[in-house]
């Protein structure tokens, strides 16, 4: 059996739960030595225990990817343990408050901005100086399929993940020739932990649940290992004249 990514190394943010951990997760599988990073130091360790019980190679680094400083010493930790970065998939984000604009507290929208958007910006600046020292890499933010559409209530998230996608584009015009790569990923309703314990409040709420799945036009949620398999591709040989793209993999929410 090949590997796709035998000899690579992969560095995946939020990577303690949800989305990321089914990234990590991959990207081990198919033979990269992981970075995860988080800044849930237990989901994280969990992460890389669930990786090394598989037999893959990983470490993980407690990072809050709205601090410069912890992003720069994330990286270089990265850089100390496995010399390179050949995969990033910027992943960390938080969901915010669910109220109008007007009431929306001022410490909450620089929180999720500060996470969400200048997190991927900060994770950038520091990765895409590695990959041009060792002649290239790969980039994939994780936006949103809110990142593309309007939702009423939300409107910090929805402000960062449309600034991932317009900072993706961006990068991707810089860096291209210069052999990164650099896309975004949107994803529609995915059973993830944030989701789940949003809509769902541990099983007590079906009706909620189920109104989130009558909005998919495909019948139901998205799992995180979908989307993994889409940042799989994306980080492949097999996309290797995709940049600057935003993949929606929503079950059809957007098009609606």
């Amino acid at each position: 059996m090949t590997l796709k990514f035998e000899g690579k190394v992969s560095l995946v943010t939020g990577g303690g739960s949800g989305i990321g951990r089914a990234t990590a997760l991959a990207f081990a599988r198919e033979g990269a030595k992981v970075i995860v990073a988080d800044v849930s130091e237990q989901g994280g360790k969990e992460t890389v225990q669930m990786i090394e019980q598989a037999g893959g190679d990983a470490i993980f680094i407690k990072t809050d990817v709205s601090d410069g400083t912890e992003v720069m010493e994330m990286v270089n930790k990265a850089i100390e343990v496995y010399s390179r970065i050949d995969c990033a998939v910027n992943n960390a984000g938080v969901e915010g408050m669910l109220v109008n604009i007007s009431d929306y507290p001022e410490e909450m929208w620089n929180r999720v901005i500060g996470v969400n958007l200048t997190g991927v910006w900060l994770c950038m600046k520091y990765e895409i100086p590695q990959m041009l020292k060792q002649g290239g890499g790969v980039i994939i933010n994780m936006a949103s399929i809110f990142g593309l559409v309007g939702l009423a209530n939300a409107s910090a998230y929805i402000a960062s993940k449309h600034g991932v996608v317009g900072l993706t584009k961006a990068a991707a015009l810089e860096y291209s020739a210069k052999g990164i790569r650099v896309n975004a990923v949107c994803p529609g309703f995915i059973e993830t932990p944030m989701l789940m314990e949003r809509s769902l409040k541990a099983g007590e709420n079906p009706e909620v649940y189920q109104q989130i799945v009558s909005v998919s036009p495909i019948g139901r949620l998205g799992k995180p290992e979908e989307i993994a398999e889409t940042v799989l591709w994306l980080c492949s040989d097999g996309a290797s004249f995709v940049t600057g793209h935003s993949m929606v993999a929503d079950g059809g929410y957007g098009i609606q």
